[in-house]
Parts: C-alpha cells; sequence; structure tokens
C-alpha cells in the first residue's frame, strides 16, 4: 500500500496517510485564501486512518454549507498541514504544499471559481464549480 508523509516547515508536525488519493483540488473561497496567505488552498482527500505526529494547533470554522471543518496547524512555524470535517473521520484534506512533492498530482477540482484572481491559470480537465458543490 502506497504511503505518503507530509509536514510542516520546521517537521514538528506532520501527517502520514495510506493509500491512494482520494480527489485533489484548490479552492478559491476568500476563507482559504486567509487561511494560507496565498489565492487558493491546494488540498488532498485521503481515506483513513492516518497517523498524526506532533502537536497541532486547531481552528475550527463553519462552511458555507454548515459544516464544521477543523483545521491544524504547527504552533512553532504556523504551517497549515491538515483539516478533517467534524463527524467525518473517514477522510482528511492535507494541504499539497505539506507533501513537497513537486510530483504530486494536478487538481482534479477547482471550487469558488467566483472568487478565484483572474490571473490563475489551471490545468486544463479541471472541473469548475462557482461556488462548493452539494
Amino acid at each position: 500500500m502506497t504511503s505518503r508523509t507530509a509536514s510542516c516547515y520546521c517537521g514538528q508536525l506532520g501527517i502520514e496517510v495510506q493509500g491512494e488519493i482520494v480527489g485533489t483540488g484548490v479552492c478559491h473561497c476568500l476563507a482559504c485564501q486567509q487561511r494560507t496567505g496565498s489565492v487558493f488552498a491546494a488540498l488532498a482527500s485521503f481515506a483513513g486512518p492516518f497517523k498524526v505526529t506532533g502537536q497541532a494547533t486547531e481552528f475550527v470554522r463553519s462552511g458555507d454549507q454548515g459544516a464544521a471543518f477543523r483545521f491544524r496547524f504547527c504552533p512553532i512555524c504556523g504551517s497549515n498541514v491538515f483539516h478533517t470535517e467534524e463527524g467525518n473521520d473517514r477522510y482528511v484534506s492535507v494541504a499539497v504544499g505539506a507533501f513537497a512533492d513537486p510530483a504530486f498530482p494536478p487538481p482534479q477540482d477547482s471550487v469558488y471559481e467566483c472568487r478565484r484572481h483572474a490571473w490563475v491559470q489551471l490545468p486544463d480537465g479541471v472541473t469548475r464549480y462557482e461556488k462548493d458543490p452539494p
């Protein structure tokens, strides 16, 4: 079984995931822009189980459709590493950059296209959603 490890910049917080990627995507919503300090968040989802090492600072926010998401950050370097949906521990979404792998697969989906910066260009074949699909 394939194993991948992602970590924060300083290496204190890490996550190991098993198996194939369930999906990859980018989110252009304003919350993700502010959360990442970038113009979008790039995420990869994996089915559990997953193993976390180190300590995390957590922040919970509600999405537009009412789901609550628990984001985990490194309390030392501040890197955003992963998040889960409250009440759904079957999947974890990991920040693609935390894998530090330039060969990581491109996104399949792009959500909140209504907030995408006009100069951001995505690969051909990406499925686009104006907001978050139901």
